[in-house]
């Protein structure tokens, strides 16, 4: 099943965007393809200036490959099931280079991003029973016998990332992300997401749209498909390299990065509204994971918020920090906007906003 793999074309659609390969040292190279420089645009702006030439890789923090390369690739929930369906094929996950890793994801991964040679696993007809989903899921993290579905979880988890275990499905011909409780969740784990999506809209958060799949089930339609059409996404870890497995970045680097990527300040502001709400909601799982940029119509814009949900942080602080502080004070989250240059009404506005709203989180029981 697993092929050496020495070189991945990346793709956009059928448009060649560009060709990685492997170092001596494995750190990726990466260059455009030379009519992708002519007509195309730059994937990750930062770090990826749309031009010619051979860029090198960071060894860190994604293990020698680029930021835009490592969001399509599986972490958490979905790197676990591929490297138990590997197992099941006796072959050692550690054996597989970043390189065999994007050949997997091909063209399912999030976004817009697809990679050849694809050898995405295809299997059988996908489950769309729920309840099902849910007890292969338990059996996994029981680790007592082999699940009977292990193929059909790896293909419908694509390159999902996150602890929690989430698969996609199709919904009148609409993708969907399904999740599920993990073993240290709450049982109303489902119950609790969906509300905290309802209040998120409430304080003005822009979200995509939300649903409780029989009552229990949290499903939230992906952001990154628009009529069949694949959406380019960002995560902010990606873009500014900053690793979303411990505290490495403040939300005043998170704007005026949204600033210099978007040159809108309404996107800022976006930005700071959700900073408000993780911190006056206690969603402290606010890594540079949980951040994304969609590139559409020419622009990059703050994507749909996600992954909105109470939690302990890092240590009982906010993976990313306001104005340097992970339980910070009033002060210091306009301290945050103060020294990103936000317009001192809209945030006055925005703060008052979300205050009054975001009470309504209180009537869901933990």
């Amino acid at each position: 099943m697993i092929k050496e793999t020495e070189l991945i074309k990346v793709k956009i659609g059928n448009q060649k965007v560009g060709t990685l390969i492997l170092s001596n040292n494995n750190l990726c190279l990466f260059e455009y393809d030379r009519e992708f420089v002519s007509a195309g645009f730059s994937i990750s702006p930062f770090y990826l200036p749309l031009k010619s030439g051979v860029f090198t890789a960071k060894r860190d923090p994604f293990n020698g490959l680029f930021g835009i390369f490592n969001d399509s690739l599986p972490d958490g929930w979905g790197s676990l099931l591929i490297n138990r369906y590997l197992k099941s094929k006796n072959i050692n996950p550690a054996d597989l280079s970043v390189l065999h890793r994007l050949s997997l994801v091909g063209n399912s991964g999030m976004g817009a991003l697809e990679f050849e040679p694809n050898t995405t696993l295809k299997t059988a007809q996908e489950i769309t029973d729920l309840n099902q989903i849910a007890n292969e899921i338990e059996i996994i993290f029981k680790e007592e016998k082999e699940s009977s579905c292990l193929e059909q979880l790896v293909q419908q988890a694509g390159s999902s990332g996150g602890a929690r275990p989430k698969v996609f499905v199709n919904v009148n011909n609409e993708s969907w992300i399904v999740k599920f409780r993990s073993s240290t969740d709450p049982m109303n784990m489902g119950e609790i997401e969906y509300h905290y999506s309802l209040v998120a809209k409430k304080c003005k958060i822009e979200m995509p749209e939300t649903t409780l799949f029989e009552n229990k089930y949290y499903g939230v339609k992906r952001f990154d498909r628009f009529a069949a059409k694949k959406i380019l996404t960002h995560s902010a870890s990606g873009l500014l390299y900053a690793s979303h497995r411990f505290p490495s970045l403040d939300y005043t680097e998170l704007i005026k990065a949204t600033l210099a990527l978007t040159k809108n300040m309404e996107e800022a502001l976006k930005v700071f509204r959700l900073m408000v709400f993780n911190v006056l909601t206690g969603n402290k799982d606010d890594h540079a994971k949980n951040f994304s940029f969609l590139y559409r119509k020419g622009n990059w814009e703050f994507a749909p918020a996600y992954d909105l949900v109470p939690s302990n942080g890092f240590n009982g602080n906010h993976s990313t920090t306001i104005s340097g502080s992970g339980n910070p004070t009033k002060e210091q989250i306009f301290n945050v906007a103060q020294n990103c240059g936000l317009p001192q009404k809209n945030v006055n506005i925005i703060f008052e906003e979300v205050f009054i709203a975001s009470k309504e989180i209180h009537k869901v029981k933990l």
